[in-house]
């Protein structure tokens, strides 16, 4: 009975798409801040054919992008979401439930996370262990995990300025801050011995410790406008922030990316695999707007052509790490037969 009503729902939602099909004539997307640049990039390029109106793109976060993409189906609701990090299960469940079908997976490229500060004081050299101790609510302290009791840098390693510790950062809907908690956080965490036990004996409470940034105001949620954190730190050289590299390249006259774990966020150790903190990037798009929305195929085709995101191409010039010559192709094939991702 339930399954029969499902099938009911996404019918009917398909039936009252059609008839407002004319609705809308203009590709609607939203979610990650790390996408934005890439896909205003191509909805630019592709608003100049001619053959279709520039695609509206708005920078919610990754979650946020999320939430209204799996809200439903038709001209009220996006057609595509851009994400920093991998589509969770929850979020296609969340689509199933309100009748959104088959999902249109497109990964394409990588970018790494950089803790950045400002070119007017000195390069910051750390460890995802420093980071760790830095940022998370509680950390182990002889033996016990205890509120965090770090103000400057210098009381986790002598070896670090005796700066006042201040992070500007991702809030929780963005996918740079899910992709920081497991490449930064996550290792920080497993460095030491009491927590990797943790991790073995109740992997749920080890996932509360790694997950729980501190509330003190050392971190400072900056939102999702990743240009807004790039001049706090002008004007406040000795803080760090975090965003993604295409917004270091972009800057790399104001900022500077530190080292982390003996490796610098350069777009050639990005792309060798060399930098410790670096991630795919997708976009997401519904294949019930297909042919409804006009334009969702040709956007998808603009996006995996090799003058987009090809290593001449213009997403280049934005900071985007293209991906090996195979794993391009392997994509392109399943962005031209709008392949469902496999749930």
């Amino acid at each position: 009975m339930k399954k029969t009503l499902a099938v009911s729902t996404v019918a009917l939602a398909a039936i009252a798409f059609a008839g407002a099909a004319q609705a809308r004539d203009q590709i609607r997307m939203a979610g990650s801040s790390t996408v934005y640049p890439f896909a205003t990039s191509v909805a630019e390029q592709f608003g100049k054919g001619g053959k279709f109106k520039t695609p509206v793109v708005e920078s919610t976060g990754t979650g946020g992008g999320f939430k209204l993409f799996c809200s439903g189906v038709g001209p009220d609701f996006t057609d595509i979401s851009n994400a920093s990090r991998a589509i969770k299960q929850s979020e296609i469940d969340m689509c199933a439930k309100n009748g959104v079908g088959d999902i249109i997976e497109l990964k394409f490229g990588y970018d790494g996370i950089v803790l950045a500060n400002s070119k007017k004081h000195s390069r910051y050299t750390l460890s995802r262990k420093h980071v760790f101790m830095a940022l998370a609510k509680t950390v182990p302290v002889n033996g016990k995990l205890v509120p965090n009791p770090y103000t400057t840098w210098n009381q986790i390693d002598a070896s670090l300025p005796s700066e006042k510790i201040e992070v500007l950062g991702p809030p929780p809907t963005s996918g740079t801050r899910d992709a920081f908690l497991e490449l930064v956080m996550e290792a920080g965490a497993e460095t030491f011995p009491e927590l990797k036990d943790l991790k073995k004996s109740d992997e749920k409470a080890f996932k509360a410790v790694f997950n729980s940034i501190r509330e003190d105001g050392v971190y400072i949620d900056a939102g999702e406008n990743d240009n807004l954190i790039v001049q706090k730190l002008e004007s406040n050289p000795k803080a760090l922030g975090i965003f993604g590299y295409s917004f270091l390249e972009q800057n790399a006259d104001k900022i500077q990316g530190s080292i982390v774990d003996a490796s610098e966020p350069t777009f050639e150790n990005i792309a060798a695999g060399k930098y410790v903190v670096s991630r795919p990037l997708f976009i997401y798009a519904k294949k019930d707007h297909v042919g409804q929305i006009p334009g969702i195929k040709e956007y998808l085709a603009e996006f995996s052509s090799e003058k987009a995101w090809g290593p001449n191409g213009y997403l280049i010039d934005k900071g985007l790490i293209p991906m090996p010559d195979a794993e391009r192709k392997e994509w392109a094939k399943k962005a031209a037969e709008l392949a469902p991702l496999k749930k």
